[in-house]
């Protein structure tokens, strides 16, 4: 069995970044990085993606095949940019359950919306993505954008996503992932690791944050390995597509 795939006992460890940390205290630190950001979230992800994190997300809505009526689980999608994109598609008769470990960003999400009209068939829920507080086969579409990475145990985080869809469901993860073109990377690391924390302490006053995302982005799963964890979890026609040079890839599985 993969080591990533391993239930955590007393005494393992787990990355925070680059550190190696208990596994218990991870939650608790990602915690604290996004209490931090949560006001700003919209520039840390300017900052870390040029802007262009607002097309990925609207190609990521556009393709997810998404139908007026649908019940659609989008996970740490606190600040609501995901929802913003999927309520008229769902229209009158769908729902929407923004769930996320953090207060901070559920209430960015919930001022947003509420802003925005959006108010009916939209639910804020409080949640761990390795333990989802829904039934089996529940919801028609689950999402998670941008969130995955930070998740301590994200083959738990799977195998929930897979348990609480109905049957011909669909998961889709949007998430960083390794840059393809080997002689992009070099230009990619000097912003990850030289720009970004400098523009996180000029524009947000928390360079130690931005240094978290960024390293965060080179322990995630690659495209292949992240695909063999979903097909882990159950999840069957399991897919990926780069964009922009791999430097996010969207991924996709069913239940069938």
């Amino acid at each position: 069995m993969n080591d990533k795939n391993k239930q955590p006992v007393a005494g393992d460890t787990t990355h925070f970044g680059f550190r190696d940390v208990p596994t218990g205290d991870k939650q608790k630190l990602v915690g604290r990085v996004f209490s931090s950001v949560a006001s700003r979230y919209d520039l840390m992800n300017d900052l870390m993606s040029f802007g262009i994190h607002r097309l990925w997300k609207r190609y990521f809505v556009g393709t997810s095949g998404v139908k007026r009526g649908d019940h659609i689980l989008d996970l740490a999608g606190g600040t609501g940019d995901i929802a913003a994109l999927l309520k008229p598609r769902v229209g009158e008769s769908g729902e929407i359950v923004i769930g996320d470990i953090n207060a901070e960003m559920l209430s960015v999400g919930r001022d947003r919306l509420t802003d925005r009209g959006m108010l009916k068939g939209v639910d804020y829920v409080r949640l761990n993505a390795e333990a989802l507080p829904f039934p089996d086969r529940h919801f028609d579409l689950v999402t998670i954008a941008f969130g995955l990475r930070n998740v301590t145990d994200k083959q738990k985080a799977l195998n929930e996503m897979f348990r609480v869809l109905k049957v011909g469901g669909r998961a889709l993860v949007l998430e960083f992932s390794e840059v393809k073109p080997e002689w992009f990377r070099p230009l990619y690391d000097f912003h990850s690791f030289k720009v970004l924390p400098k523009l996180g302490q000029l524009f947000a006053g928390d360079p130690e944050s931005y240094q978290y995302l960024a390293e965060s982005i080179r322990k995630h799963p690659p495209q292949d390995e992240l695909k063999a964890m979903m097909e882990t979890a159950g999840f069957e026609r399991c897919d990926y597509r780069n964009l922009s040079a791999g430097i996010v890839a969207i991924h996709s599985g069913y239940r069938i």
